[in-house]
């Protein structure tokens, strides 16, 4: 079942020309759109399905700054600066809240993970800090489990995935931007070598200027254009409970189940170190540059093999503008939850904490997150094809780093001063190397 969206009027009449066309009303899309309306610039988002629809209101709704690879520290800086006063800009509650997340660690390996990270923390002055076991203990007074440790960062949060781009997207209407759902971009057009202009199923549109911030569908549409981005997506596993205890406002990770609380009381639990790989054509395509990763990941990662492998034989990589492509064929990727998976985060959470034994889970759905293979995104120009820009490979770390990446992007489309050093996200960084 695929969680609730707030749902995006569209705007009626589709322009003729504007000066950026964005693909995707995820997260990343809407921002972007946000950003470019307050500037002044001509916009227009197409989203083949509804706003937020797929990872964007599948995640767990964390807002953090700890974790993070170094490359995007500055980068979620900015973010949370925007989530602050993402209410007050929106006139609209997105369901931020300042709560801090805390970390556990059962063993000494993921220890040292939270003390390596300290230094980055104090470079930023994220404000985070450490926790013995003791006070790991005291956070949570009720929790059956001992833990070696914790990091604790009081500056993060959490909002609401169900309503956040829902909400981006009416800000960014309201600020002049045309906003289509159920309009999937079918390819690009092109002129002396450059980008002029998009097909939709609606029809086109000229411009100059595309971003593509597809999620999951971002590699096949870059390969309908001839260019290679390697980037897979695994399958993140999630459910959400009734009204439960008053045990934090904010989030918690463990190794083995993690828990956001929800403005409803409720709250979203997944996982905390599983997540699977279905096996596709883009498996085998990618395997040399996604290795490195794999191999330290392999146990928390494992593969699946089913229907999405014979869906990658038939897909074709090219296809005629004027005829239904598989963007309308699929308006949502809605994957099916692995039960497995979250009946073992269930039984974890029941037996740390035994409040939760009684406690409905209400709903359960899946997502695909796109990851690359360095888990750093893409964001920026691809040399190949001017006027052509990504947004996509945000490995589940998008949602908090959402606002600020919108930015970003916004910025280098229209050629301005950057907000963060582009370069750890371009697209370059990716090429094959033979």
């Amino acid at each position: 079942m695929s969680p609730y969206t707030a749902p995006v009027s569209p705007s009626e009449k589709m322009p003729a020309s504007v000066d950026v066309v964005i693909i995707g009303g995820g997260i990343i899309g809407v921002a972007t759109a946000w950003h470019l309306a307050r500037a002044g610039v001509s916009v227009a988002l197409c989203e083949k399905g509804v706003i937020g629809g797929e990872q964007s209101s599948r995640n767990w709704g964390y807002c953090r700054q700890q974790g993070r690879d170094p490359a995007e520290l500055p980068l979620i800086k900015l973010s949370m600066k925007q989530w602050e006063t993402m209410a007050a800009d929106l006139s609209e509650d997105v369901g931020y809240r300042r709560t801090g997340v805390h970390y556990f660690a059962s063993n000494a390996a993921k220890m040292k993970y939270f003390e390596d990270f300290l230094p980055l923390a104090n470079e930023y002055e994220l404000g985070t800090r450490l926790l013995s076991g003791a006070e790991a203990a005291e956070v949570f007074p009720g929790c059956t489990k001992k833990w070696l440790g914790g990091m604790v960062t009081p500056t993060d949060g959490r909002a609401e995935p169900a309503l956040a781009s829902s909400a981006l997207a009416r800000g960014a209407m309201a600020r002049g931007a045309h906003i289509f759902t159920n309009c999937a971009v079918r390819g690009i057009e092109k002129a002396a070598g450059r980008v002029c202009g998009v097909v939709t199923e609606h029809g086109a549109i000229a411009t100059q200027n595309v971003l593509l911030a597809g999620g999951a569908w971002s590699t096949l549409f870059c390969r309908s254009l001839g260019i290679d981005l390697p980037q897979l997506t695994v399958r993140s596993s999630v459910m959400r409970t009734a009204s439960g205890p008053d045990l934090t406002q904010g989030g918690a990770w463990t190794p083995t189940f993690a828990l956001r609380r929800r403005d409803d009381g409720g709250y979203t639990i997944a996982h905390g170190g599983y997540s699977t790989a279905d096996i596709t054509l883009d498996s085998f395509r990618y395997f040399s540059r996604f290795l490195p990763i794999l191999m330290k990941e392999w146990r928390s990662t494992p593969l699946s093999f089913g229907a999405r492998f014979f869906e990658s034989i038939a897909q074709k990589s090219r296809w005629a503008l004027d005829q239904p492509t598989v963007f309308e064929r699929e308006r949502v990727l809605d994957p099916k939850p692995v039960a497995s998976t979250l009946k073992a985060a269930w039984r974890d959470l029941v037996e740390a904490f035994p409040a939760f034994k009684d406690v409905p889970v209400v709903e359960r759905w899946a997502g695909y997150i796109d990851t690359t293979p360095d888990a750093v995104p893409v964001i920026g120009p691809v040399a190949s094809l001017p006027g052509f820009h990504i947004a996509t490979g945000f490995s589940g770390h998008g949602f908090g780093i959402g606002p600020g990446a919108g930015q970003l992007a916004a910025e280098m489309i229209t050629g301005k001063p950057t907000c963060v050093d582009p370069k750890p996200f371009s697209f370059a960084r990716l090429a094959k190397t033979h």
